[in-house]
């Protein structure tokens, strides 16, 4: 009797399966392909007002560049005396635990050669201003609650999606430093 023949995964949902598990791969055979510093710079423009570049960063063992730079405003609403410009820092971070989600049920439902018809995010945060204007020492500065809900739509049952969502939560960065914490230095170089 013959053994089954495994079939060969294929690219999928827009990612590059045999070329993902070979990076898996590789990593795994070489450990110090995985230590990555990201960077972001920024600049006041005015205001509550900013522009954030990124490109360059170091990873896969060495210094990596994109072609070019992501560029992106921050600024307040108007309601909290800025002009509306962008998004507002507290924003991003939950653009930024959307998006590393959403990735990762990407890269895990293509390697489980499972076809995805869509996937929304609703992500919200609850903050009170009180601390963050200088208020009450007693009130937080940042969010105390963030809810994500993700509607997910694929080849597969209900129950295999929704498993993806969970691996995809359980290996997201964002969402690791979110509830976990991560030490932050501050340098300032004032003239």
């Amino acid at each position: 009797m013959n053994a089954p023949v495994k079939a060969e995964k294929v690219a999928m949902n827009g990612i590059d399966v045999p070329t993902f598990l070979a990076t898996i791969g590789a990593v795994n055979e070489n450990r110090d392909l995985a230590k990555f510093t990201f960077r972001a710079s920024g600049a006041w423009l005015n205001g509550t007002h900013s522009r954030i570049n990124v490109n360059g960063y170091f990873g896969a063992g060495g210094e990596q560049g994109r072609d070019a730079d992501f560029v992106m405003y921050g600024d307040h609403p108007g309601v909290l005396c800025g002009a509306d410009k962008g998004p507002a820092p507290v924003e991003f971070l939950l653009a930024a635990l959307s998006a590393c989600i959403t990735a990762g049920i990407g890269n895990i439902a293509s390697a489980r050669q499972i076809k995805l018809e869509s996937v929304e995010t609703t992500v919200e945060g609850d903050i009170d201003l009180l601390g963050i204007l200088g208020l009450s020492d007693e009130v937080r500065n940042g969010y105390n609650g963030i809810r994500a809900t993700f509607r997910i739509k694929g080849d597969a049952t209900a129950e295999k999606l929704r498993q993806i969502v969970e691996q995809s939560v359980a290996r997201s960065a964002v969402y690791d430093v979110l509830t976990n914490g991560v030490p932050v230095s501050i340098n300032i170089e004032a003239a």
